[in-house]
């Protein structure tokens, strides 16, 4: 079903506060915090991995939490984790689909970022001097980073990584058109409020959660 559009600024604007203002983004929503330390943006890289696969996302979600409360939620820790409990694990949780080649490389991506970063993601972004393209290059670089994983990574992180913003992924970037809301993230941006990554972050991960979940009637009411 089609959804009617807003279109006068005064309503988007008070859209996006309710919306912005409505949880503070995706992945915290889903009970990943996204903080300035290595475990927390290493759960949130690995929850994007995951998410960026075929299915379910709730099944995606579900396996990110799993992995964390098995204790792997570190790079160091899901390094030394061996193939078959990740196996176990993401089973459990109700992976589909070749659940091997997906435990694989996620303890490939938590070797290399132990290998090269120490463990901390942090140091991804030193490393790049805080430039957004070597930033995104570093992480295509890393093992089951696509295009796809950067962006839904980087929509949470921009929260604290100001430079990447403006980020919106393909999922906000649908509710938004539905919504009225504008066409692109630079759009967003300029709904979030000038130099607002944080509150750009919740509003693109709520315009997610809407696709997602297809609450576009109740996000209208």
């Amino acid at each position: 079903m089609p959804t009617s559009a807003i279109s006068s600024i005064e309503d988007k604007k008070r859209l996006v506060r309710r919306l912005a203002g409505s949880s503070r983004g995706f992945a915290e929503q889903y009970g990943f915090q996204v903080t300035n330390n290595p475990a927390s943006l290493f759960q949130v890289l690995y929850l994007s991995v995951l998410l960026a696969r075929r299915g379910d996302f709730r099944r995606a979600v579900e396996s990110a939490r799993a992995l964390r409360d098995e204790g792997w939620d570190s790079a160091a820790r899901l390094a030394r984790s061996l193939h078959e409990s990740r196996v176990r694990v993401l089973r459990a949780a109700g992976q589909r689909g070749d659940v091997d080649a997906v435990a694989d490389v996620l303890g490939d991506l938590a070797r290399v970022v132990v290998d090269r970063y120490r463990g901390d993601l942090r140091r991804l972004r030193a490393k790049a001097h805080y430039d957004p393209r070597l930033e995104r290059e570093l992480l295509s670089e890393l093992p089951g980073v696509d295009g796809q994983v950067v962006e839904l990574f980087l929509r949470e992180a921009q929260a604290l990584w100001r430079e990447v913003a403006p980020v919106a992924d393909r999922r906000a970037l649908v509710a938004a058109r539905r919504l009225g809301l504008g066409r692109s993230a630079s759009d967003l941006a300029g709904l979030a409020g000038s130099g607002e990554s944080e509150r750009l972050a919740w509003l693109v991960g709520a315009l997610a959660r809407v696709d997602l979940e297809q609450r576009y009637a109740e996000v209208m009411s």
